[in-house]
């Protein structure tokens, strides 16, 4: 299984447009050593040549030109996307699609509830019928697994996650079961298995299973402290009223990730406020000594 990690970054990329915190401040003027980063999206392949999409990021055309493989060039019109996958319905990992309209139909997979967002509050579904048939829904059932016929060496599993769905969402204060989901993939050629959560805010007991069977754990990373939106001075939820676990503190992410050593532990959706960008940071230090890697915009994985 080929992981290329697209776009690394939270909603708004970093660094974000409007942000003047340390990080993205820093970045512009060259004062941190850190890389700029586009919004979480990853493709897999079972090294067929074909690729799926996991999530569409608004960075979607500028992942495209900086990863070759998925532009193979082969005939006048082309592409190497043979399959999206859609984890939540937020506006930065599905906003991607609007600009992939020339390559409509499309292929995509997402939950019952995903589904319901993109047909109402935000109807991607709806828009896209006009161009060549627009996007052609497979539903992802909660308690079975599927494969993509583009990469049928790739099975995937998808697993729950408790998280808010968007605030165009019509259950918006409601949550339900398939508003967010992690995936576990397993590629039954090699046996390499991953866990992708880029957006985690509690275990359950089925994500901790999820987890103790991967050798790749690619895993929110979104902040470092609980109030750090506070703490950056541009904003003032919490981690878990975003739903993202915090990587300090007691139960963290730190924390969670030290009970599989066995695995490649790596973080993404990183926001542009935490201080792990910094890759001289302290905080960057804690998570080198503690074995967990950062992702960034062009990393591949082979399991």
């Amino acid at each position: 299984m080929l992981i290329h990690i697209l776009g690394s970054a939270a909603g708004g990329g970093f660094p974000q447009w409007n942000c003047n915190c340390r990080n993205c401040d820093g970045l512009r003027k060259g004062q941190i050593n850190a890389r700029s980063r586009t919004q979480s999206s990853i493709a897999l392949s079972d090294g067929s040549g074909n690729w799926i999409l996991c999530n569409a990021s608004p960075d979607i055309r500028t992942q495209l030109e900086q990863t070759p493989v998925l532009q193979p060039g082969r005939q006048s019109r082309d592409t190497a996307i043979g399959g999206i996958i859609l984890m939540d319905s937020q506006i930065d990992h599905t906003t991607g699609l609007l600009t992939l309209r020339e390559g409509c139909p499309h292929q995509v997979w997402c939950t019952e509830m995903v589904h319901q967002d993109l047909s109402t509050g935000f109807p991607l579904f709806n828009i896209l019928e006009h161009w060549n048939g627009g996007l052609q829904w497979n539903r992802i059932e909660l308690d079975a697994g599927f494969t993509v016929p583009a990469c049928p060496a790739l099975h995937f599993t998808p697993i729950p996650l408790r998280s808010a769905a968007p605030p165009y969402s019509p259950h918006r204060n409601n949550p339900h079961p398939g508003d967010n989901i992690g995936l576990l993939v397993r590629d039954t050629h090699t046996g390499g298995v991953l866990f992708y959560a880029p957006g985690l805010g509690q275990l359950s007991s089925q994500v901790r299973d999820a987890m103790g069977v991967a050798d790749c754990l690619l895993v929110d990373g979104t902040l470092w402290r609980e109030d750090e939106m506070l703490h950056a001075g541009v904003g003032t939820k919490l981690g878990s009223e975003m739903g993202h676990l915090p990587q300090s503190g007691p139960g963290g992410m730190i924390e969670v990730l030290s009970a599989y050593p066995q695995s490649r532990r790596v973080l993404t959706h990183i926001n542009n406020t935490n201080p792990i960008l910094d890759e001289d940071s302290a905080e960057r230090a804690e998570l080198t000594r503690h074995g967990i890697e950062v992702a960034h915009d062009g990393m591949l994985i082979n399991l």
